[in-house]
């Protein structure tokens, strides 16, 4: 009893301290589109904008948005089932630098640039840190060339949750991770991409990026490209040797795309228990695009208990191995594998660089009703090949 009411009390003083902290920020109110850009000039350390359902002319930018761990700057839609629309503009959105800050419950449609755009000014010395994206939606971004929905330069320390990017340029990227480091995206959605573009893309030195409970849905040419090709002037640190290093992609679902996942000049990722259905060309790609000295070859990718669902008729090759990369250092192990129309040569099909181990060739996975999209895998174990938990639908 004397711990209960404590545990009361406890309770109690952490929603009055939530309260205290609400009344001591500074919530502006804005409604029309110079109201926005004046509220991002002025805003700090502990300032809420909250944006009017309604639309706002895009090219909207920012340098130095910056608040602290305590007090982030907030900018969000006032009303989650009626998220602002910023429309067109170079960039819908764009900030320079910001650190501690929270963007949720937006929506980003027609820029002819990248949709919403972060950076770190240009400069190793500022890099944006501490970042939040949430219920964000990019939409119909280009259409065509090297186009972004989300592009991040030079971003620390962040969390992209529960976004959506649907349709955006044509060789550009849902989400662009130019040197980026320690970030999570999660719960995301990725769909209706050209052919030659990514979904979600980590390169240029970009390191311990995890990308989590995300679903794929003809997101281009490589719908998780591990790696790349970046100009040396970009990478961040500027001594890095790999395009990318410990990338993890898990409980994720592919739908489509001519790859799924692509390793580009990587050192070292981790691709788990995801599940793969009807990829148009290779599920696996082992490619090597900068060829810099400095740069080890592509290496050290570990494909682990995956569930991969493909027709002969539409895949050249279940792993495609480009020149100028190693891989023997790949490993392979417990993945399920399934060919659709000729189920019976399955195991003559996948052809992999190394042996793998505990791999399953000779059954049919049982993906509920995946025509209609529904990936899902009745009766599976937590320990089976396959995402472990329903992606965001």
């Amino acid at each position: 009893m004397h711990h209960a009411f404590h545990l009361r009390s406890f309770a109690l003083l952490s929603v009055l301290a939530l309260f205290q902290e609400m009344a001591a920020a500074e919530v502006v109110e804005v409604r029309n589109r110079d109201e926005l850009a004046s509220a991002l000039r002025d805003a700090k350390p502990g300032t809420i904008i909250r944006i009017a359902p309604g639309n706002y002319g895009g090219g909207l930018s920012q340098g130095r948005l910056r608040g602290t761990k305590d007090q982030p700057i907030i900018i969000a839609g006032a009303d989650p089932d009626k998220a602002p629309v910023i429309e067109g503009g170079g960039s819908g959105l764009h900030l320079s630098s910001p650190a501690h800050v929270e963007l949720r419950d937006l929506i980003i449609a027609g820029a002819n640039g990248n949709g919403l755009n972060i950076d770190d000014s240009g400069s190793t010395d500022t890099p944006a840190h501490d970042l939040v994206l949430r219920n964000i939606v990019v939409r119909d971004v280009g259409p065509r060339g090297n186009r972004d929905g989300i592009k991040l330069s030079g971003v620390n320390d962040f969390r992209i949750e529960g976004c959506q990017v649907e349709r955006w340029g044509s060789s550009g990227s849902a989400i662009d991770m130019v040197g980026c480091h320690n970030g999570v995206v999660k719960e995301c959605k990725f769909r209706d991409a050209g052919d030659s573009a990514n979904g979600v893309q980590a390169k240029g030195g970009s390191s311990e990026i995890l990308i989590q409970h995300c679903r794929f849905e003809n997101a281009g040419g490589r719908a998780v490209n591990i790696g790349g090709s970046t100009g040396l002037p970009y990478f961040r640190p500027k001594d890095a040797t790999c395009e990318a290093r410990n990338i993890t992609v898990e409980d994720c679902e592919f739908i489509g795309g001519m790859s799924a996942v692509a390793f580009v000049g990587v050192d070292g990722a981790l691709v788990q228990h995801n599940t793969i259905y009807r990829p148009w060309r290779w599920p696996v790609r082992i490619l090597q695009e900068n060829t810099e000295p400095q740069f080890v070859a592509s290496r050290r990718g570990r494909f682990f208990k995956n569930v991969v669902v493909f027709r002969s008729d539409e895949v050249r090759e279940v792993v495609n191995i480009g020149a100028s990369t190693a891989p023997e250092s790949f490993e392979f192990s417990g993945n399920v594998w399934h060919c659709l129309d000729r189920s019976a040569d399955t195991r003559r099909l996948v052809r992999l660089p190394v042996e793998e181990t505990a791999g399953s060739y000779d059954k049919n996975p049982g993906l509920k009703d995946a025509e209609k999209g529904d990936l899902s895998i009745p009766g599976r174990k937590p320990q089976d090949a396959g995402a472990r938990a329903a992606p965001t639908k």
